[in-house]
């Protein structure tokens, strides 16, 4: 049965590129000063197609933490502050306009309603987590949320998840780890989760599939499926 529920956030709450694809031709730009070579060598490197606005599936920004991907910010424009330029991505990705994924405050009423235990574990940093999930007025559902930075590791490590466990008091048999990232469901598998895989991020469903119990198109469906499998505590 299960009876707690740990969600990946980017790509998983909120669509990965209706959310971040405009904001990241903006951010790219600054950095490099508008300059178009710089420009073009930066998205390769993040695997970011400027054209549609996209990340592509291969891009390292799906499931990295924000310092991964300011190294390789750096890789591109070595002269930047790497402290500073943390401080920025993370002051404007908190106030970046997330996309829901599905209509998040009802959702997650049914979800706490029903007596789930609910956490959250990104590889952004916390800080700016907190700031998406008060936003959508969800935080508060949410027993537990951790980000890279909160002290358990990032994923696909199991820190988070098995500080969740022990936070709710649950075995992690008894939980499902949900996320748009073979990172998220590495993290599930190793931790001793069931996975489920959803398509509101870049990866495919053929990228999903071999970590996932199933892949649903969003979050949304798995009521449903916990249901239909007869996974849900009484």
């Amino acid at each position: 049965m299960i009876k707690g529920i740990i969600f990946d956030k980017d790509g998983t709450l909120f669509d990965f590129n209706a959310t971040w694809g405009a904001w990241a031709r903006q951010m790219l730009a600054e950095e490099t000063g508008g300059d178009p070579l710089l420009f073009a060598r930066l998205a390769e490197a993040l695997g970011y197609d400027a054209a549609a606005g996209r990340f592509e599936a291969g891009s390292i920004v799906i499931a990295a933490t924000v310092a991964e991907v300011a190294d390789v910010f750096q890789s591109v424009l070595p002269a930047l502050d790497r402290d500073a330029l943390l401080d920025r991505m993370n002051a404007a990705s908190a106030m970046v306009a997330q996309v829901e994924a599905v209509p998040l405050r009802p959702y997650f009423a049914g979800l706490h309603g029903s007596g789930l235990r609910l956490g959250i574990a990104t590889n952004d940093a916390e800080a700016p987590a907190r700031q998406h999930l008060l936003r959508a007025e969800v935080a508060h559902f949410f027993d537990f949320i951790a980000g890279y930075d909160s002290g358990f590791g990032a994923k696909p490590a199991t820190g988070q998840l098995l500080a969740f466990c022990d936070r709710v008091a649950l075995d992690p048999a008894h939980c499902l780890m949900v996320g748009d990232s073979t990172h998220d469901l590495h993290a599930g598998r190793a931790a001793g989760m069931r996975t489920v895989g959803v398509l509101t991020g870049p990866a495919l469903q053929d990228d999903l599939a071999p970590l996932a119990d199933v892949v649903l198109a969003h979050i949304g469906q798995i009521p449903a499926w916990l249901a239909a499998e007869n996974l849900l505590a009484s």
